[in-house]
C-alpha cells in the first residue's frame, strides 16, 4: 500500500470531529468519537478543551495534543475515506481473499485489466464506487448459485 498523505492543517470541532487539510488537496472530516470512547490512552479528548488544542505532529504525520495523545495520519487518512463512503484497498483485498480471487480472476470477474485490479489492492488508485458495487453484485450473485 502507498504511503497515506501528511497533514496539513487540522481543526478540531467538538466533540469529536477532526477537520484535516491533506497534501493531497482533499479537506476530510474524521469522527472519532468511538475511539476515544474504546481507547484508555484518548480519555483526555473527552474533554472539549483539551479536544480543541490539536495540532498537526511531525513533518505532517500524525495529528497530536500533547507528548501522550496523538492519532497517526494512516489511520485518519484511513477513517476519512471509510466515512466519506469510499472503500479501503484492505476491503478489497479482503473481497479477493473471501473469494478465493487472484489478480487475473478478479480483472475477469470485473472485466477489467489485472493491473487496475493491482492499482485497487494497493492503494496507488482509488476504488471507485461503480466498481465497489460491482464487487457487492458479483459476490452475492456467485453465493446466490452456490
Amino acid at each position: 500500500m502507498n504511503k497515506p498523505p501528511q497533514i496539513e492543517e487540522v481543526i478540531a470541532k467538538a466533540p469529536a470531529t477532526l477537520s484535516i487539510r491533506w497534501t493531497t488537496g482533499e479537506t476530510l472530516q474524521a469522527d472519532v468519537g468511538d475511539w476515544i470512547g474504546r481507547f484508555k490512552i484518548l480519555a483526555p479528548l473527552k474533554d472539549p478543551d483539551f479536544f480543541s488544542k490539536a495540532r498537526v505532529g511531525w513533518y505532517g504525520h500524525s495529528i497530536e495534543w500533547s507528548d501522550e495523545v496523538e492519532l497517526g495520519a494512516d489511520q485518519l487518512y484511513n477513517r476519512c475515506k471509510a466515512q466519506a463512503g469510499e472503500r479501503s484497498p484492505a476491503e478489497f483485498d479482503d473481497w479477493m481473499k473471501r473469494n478465493g480471487l487472484s489478480l487475473a480472476t478478479a480483472a475477469e470477474a470485473l472485466g477489467m485489466t489485472r493491473r487496475m485490479i493491482a492499482h485497487y489492492r494497493t492503494g496507488s488508485k482509488p476504488i471507485p464506487i461503480h466498481i465497489w458495487l460491482a464487487c457487492i453484485g458479483w459476490e452475492t450473485l456467485k453465493h446466490k448459485a452456490a
